[in-house]
């Protein structure tokens, strides 16, 4: 199943699968602004790098940037 995604949730966050930003799935959620829910990748947010945090699109934090992709094609209002 696939979950819509909003500004401030992992999934259009730069640091959601930072390690692998080419990878053609992660371009393709920051496209559509969605993702499968039972994916998970690591967060390459610098203060949780001693933490091998890994997180789903759905998550969220403080430390949310846009990912170049999802902020072009944020959908219009």
């Amino acid at each position: 199943m696939e979950a819509q995604l909003h500004e401030g949730q992992c999934g259009l966050c730069v640091h959601f699968g930072q390690n692998n930003p080419q990878e053609p799935q992660l371009i393709q959620i920051r496209l559509k602004h969605e993702a499968p829910e039972n994916l998970v990748e690591p967060c390459g947010l610098p203060r949780h790098q001693l933490l091998h945090l890994r997180v789903s699109p759905i998550s969220g934090c403080e430390g949310f940037e846009f990912a170049p992709q999802a902020q072009a094609s944020q959908p219009a209002l």
